[in-house]
């Protein structure tokens, strides 16, 4: 009588220390998906060895004007009011491994993002972040992008992000491109 009784005291702890044992290897397991999930967005743009396209490196806002206008350049250009009145828009910059939006007027007062997945087609560069995506579609050949922002919405304090983007280099060539001689 007293074999059986240890022998089921003895299989009874087997199974009391197994189900502790399982129980810590799944927080370590969680706990590894979680580091590893933290490095898989820096990882992927590193694996997938992309490469950010000229055209997108930096961004400057820019404005629908002349809706009716056949030409992009006549069609866009700057946004008075952000730019020279209120400067309240944000230049966009894409690094590897970094998004930058940075104040028009003040180049030191920026906000990064990092931790971000980027996916580039023939005319759209789609960025994906935990809380949104941000899509850039080139809309004309001027060249103009359209920005798109799903998910949470980005408030940055004196960083209105503009629907219209275009790269730093085609902005002399809008018809409307810089504030002129206003003193506000």
């Amino acid at each position: 009588m007293k074999i059986p009784i240890i022998t089921l005291a003895f299989v009874f702890s087997l199974f009391a220390s197994c189900s502790k044992a399982d129980k810590k290897t799944t927080v370590q397991e969680k706990q590894i998906v979680k580091t590893d999930l933290r490095k898989v967005d820096v990882e992927i743009n590193e694996k997938k060895n992309i490469e950010i396209r000229e055209d997108i490196k930096a961004l400057v806002p820019v404005d629908l004007l002349d809706i009716k206008s056949p030409s992009g350049y006549d069609k866009y250009g700057i946004e008075f009011s952000g730019n020279c009145y209120s400067c309240d828009l944000a230049n966009l910059s894409i690094t590897k491994d970094k998004i930058i939006w940075t104040n028009v007027c003040d180049e030191n007062d920026t906000f990064e993002i990092e931790n971000f997945t980027l996916s580039i087609e023939s005319n759209k560069s789609v960025i994906k972040t935990a809380e949104r995506t941000l899509t850039l579609t080139k809309i004309d050949k001027s060249p103009v992008y359209e920005m798109v922002v799903e998910g949470k919405e980005l408030n940055l304090k004196n960083k209105r992000i503009s629907r219209y983007f275009t790269t730093k280099q085609a902005l002399p060539l809008f018809k409307e491109h810089d504030c002129g001689d206003f003193d506000g």
